[in-house]
């Protein structure tokens, strides 16, 4: 008996040990460069996996015909769909080769391309081949080993028009739907619109952060990376020069007059997105400001008003857009993943520089596809690298035929997204704060971002805005006679966000981010952690049958190139210290006095009457900027504001960035020494602290807007060709 014993004790170290290798295999595989984030897949396993997902969805509704005069929900009828068995090619050899060739050259790079799995994965288990055979290697024992597993319970009650998706992601994963909602908690709740679709869950995982639709709308997004800008002015010209209306509608006409005063040759174009917009609706082009659009008399509606691109990358004469899906898996630690897949959507007019015959040609400069669908000219096709909405990896596969390094646009595209999202962690700390404060049961949360960007002639990105919603339909409307309309399937948003929502949940596993956390705490990725995880034979089987991820983890992975540009989390984790109430989002004054007491900012040149007026001068005006606001106090915003002038006060003679990292290492030195009963720390010594008179003005206590100050500089002498 044990000698038996001992038999098998040494068979299970040597299973072992033998999994551990072909994870550690896989892993080396996965590991890509900035630039390979993107797959291109062949045209025609594009259509073999198209058909595949299709005949996997038996009595699956997806077309109706209905008049578009009657307001009901979409519905979608079923079509059978013949089985269609696609052969997989030898990934392994495919990737020995790529590796093997010279990556400075647009074939090694292609081939490193097309060496990726498909962004949906719809792959059976039975097509492993082994030397032309199927490999049917334990289906059964995996089959029987997942029903001793407990599924994965979704909630999907709440997921409005991403459902579809969503359905078929969690029948690929096998995990368990309530479609109506459970007396008992969900593993995961996928929400449509936001974090408070449901107010009631105190457990499992939410697909939405509270605040993140108030962070993204034109506004705030545009006041978010302007502090940014401030800071880090050179890192962060990837977001057009913008103006807020109705607040900055004076700035904004001086600034175009001067401009124009200075050299009658130009002709600027600015675009005018309203705040709270989406699907293009309200958008239009100007040339002056008296050309803005006025409401209620001479009310200007709250917008966002920007410089608009004049020389964008145009393919076949058409200007298009990129719509990037970004994973935040959590706020702290911050993650990001992207997908290595995304969507080109196209104009459906043929792009002509901006002129006042053609500013309102929507078609030629809006990319928008809620509006270019209405066009004749719109194209719904069903291969991937044609038509008026392309995969993104087609578009890099024909810009890298012409010679284009694809991994510079890549590399550049990531370092826009993670900056992008620092700039919106701050805030978005407030908010989760103020929904889930700490001690208080609540769910964690996690989100998919859309982002929209532009790729200027010269190839530099450009973010154009960011969509808490990102569209997750996976049909389109087609118009079969007049006024009535079908749905029917689109194989390119299906290739795209089938993928993206199931390797969402695939991250999002109870298990596996509990696994997650314990890797991380030895300091594993969490890609390795998925490695590991998926060892066991009880997911065996199932992840056999799945593609490798098509989200790649950007962060922390770039932690050490962007850990720089986190100066404003920090001055937020001093708001969130003092913000004293529970679920409040405001300073109070008294909570700002013990601010300035604790961190030893006031002294005989700057007292606490000083103090006093300067909390009321900057709460005064940003509750201007802010009608809506219901909460009295100091918004995170006018507390960086406030911060800002005290590190210019303290030390005048260096750049601002200087200036507020001295202030931080001043406030968080003396936060830490009352932390702790002993004394606090040494810190190095600081600048001789200057005098500042003891009296305040408007002008004089606003953030130092040495962006506004500076002269013009249009995008358009920037977008010469490289």
């Amino acid at each position: 008996m044990n000698t038996m014993s001992d038999h098998y004790e040494r068979v299970k170290i040597e299973l072992q040990q033998m999994k551990a290798v072909e994870s550690e295999a896989a892993a080396d595989e996965e590991q890509l460069s900035p630039a390979s984030v993107s797959s291109v897949p062949a045209e025609a396993s594009f259509a073999a996996r198209r058909d595949l997902s299709r005949s996997s969805i038996n009595g699956r509704s997806r077309s109706k015909s209905r008049s578009k005069a009657d307001g009901h929900e979409r519905q979608v009828n079923g079509k059978l769909m013949s089985d269609l068995t696609p052969q997989k090619s030898d990934y392994s050899q495919e990737k020995g080769q790529s590796r093997a060739s010279n990556e400075q050259n647009i074939k090694g790079t292609l081939r490193l391309l097309k060496g990726k799995t498909a962004a949906n994965g719809h792959v059976d288990s039975c097509q492993r081949q082994t030397e032309g055979k199927c490999d049917y290697r334990g289906k059964e024992d995996g089959s029987k080993l997942a029903k001793k597993r407990r599924a994965v319970t979704v909630d999907t009650s709440k997921a409005k028009t991403s459902l579809e998706a969503l359905k078929m992601s969690i029948r690929q994963l096998k995990w368990k739907e309530f479609p109506i909602g459970r007396r008992t908690a969900c593993d995961i709740y996928w929400h449509g619109v936001s974090f408070h679709d449901n107010e009631n869950i105190v457990s499992g995982q939410v697909n939405k952060f509270p605040g993140m639709i108030e962070m993204l709308r034109k506004i705030n997004l545009s006041r978010a990376v302007r502090t940014m800008q401030e800071l880090f002015p050179e890192e962060y010209n990837f977001y057009p020069r913008s103006w807020i209306l109705p607040e900055e509608y004076q700035l904004f006409s001086t600034q175009i007059r001067l401009l124009k005063d200075n050299d009658s040759t130009l002709k600027p174009t600015f675009i005018v997105k309203p705040d709270s917009g989406s699907q293009g609706d309200g958008i239009y082009l100007i040339r002056d400001p008296a050309d803005l659009r006025a409401i209620s008399g001479s009310q200007i509606k709250q917008a966002v008003v920007q410089e608009y691109i004049q020389k964008p990358l145009l393919i076949d004469k058409l200007k298009f857009d990129i719509r990037l899906y970004v994973l935040v898996r959590s706020l702290e630690p911050l993650e990001i993943y992207i997908a290595k897949e995304g969507l080109s959507r196209f104009c459906t007019e043929p792009y002509q520089e901006p002129s006042q015959k053609n500013l309102s040609h929507v078609f030629m400069h809006l990319t928008n596809y809620s509006l270019n669908v209405h066009s004749g000219n719109f194209v719904h096709s069903d291969s991937c690298s044609t038509g008026s909405k392309r995969t993104f990896s087609s578009v890099l596969y024909r810009i890298a035929s012409k010679g284009v390094d694809i991994k510079k646009v890549w590399s550049d595209i990531i370092a826009l997204v993670i900056k992008t999202v620092i700039a919106l962690v701050p805030e978005l700390k407030v908010y989760y704060q103020a929904d889930i404060p700490p001690g208080k049961p609540g769910p964690t949360c996690f989100q998919i971002l859309g982002f929209d960007i532009l790729l200027m002639k010269n190839l530099k990105p450009v973010l154009l805005e960011v969509n808490a919603n990102p569209s997750m339909r996976i049909e389109h409307e087609q118009e079969v006679s007049p006024g009535v309309y079908e749905y029917v399937p689109s194989p390119v948003d299906e290739e795209v966000k089938v993928g993206v929502i199931r390797d969402t949940l695939r991250l999002m596993d109870p298990a596996q981010r509990k696994h997650h956390v314990t890797s991380n705490m030895g300091g594993g990725s969490p890609e390795e952690a998925i490695a590991v995880e998926t060892g066991s034979d009880e997911k065996e089987s199932l992840m056999d049958s799945l593609p490798t991820l098509c989200l790649k983890q950007v962060f922390p992975k770039y932690n050490k190139q962007f850990n720089n540009l986190r100066v404003v989390e920090r001055i937020a984790a001093i708001f969130l210290r003092f913000l004293g109430v529970k679920g409040t989002m405001k300073l109070g004054p008294t909570g700002f006095r013990t601010f300035t007491r604790n961190c030893k900012l006031s002294n005989s040149s700057f007292s606490m009457a000083s103090v006093d007026i300067l909390y009321i001068d900057i709460t005064r005006r940003w509750a201007g900027m802010l009608p809506d606001s219901r909460e009295a106090g100091m918004c995170l915003q006018a507390f960086i504001e406030a911060f800002f002038y005290l590190a210019a006060r303290r030390f005048k003679a260096v750049p601002l960035r200087d200036q507020v990292l001295l202030l931080l290492e001043v406030c968080e030195g003396a936060l830490e020494g009352q932390s702790h009963s002993e004394k606090p720390r040494p810190r190095r010594s600081q600048p001789t602290q200057s005098s500042a008179p003891n009296t305040f003005s408007s002008p004089a206590l606003t953030r130092r807007h040495h962006l506004r100050q500076q002269p013009m500089q249009l995008s358009a002498k920037a977008n010469t060709e490289n």
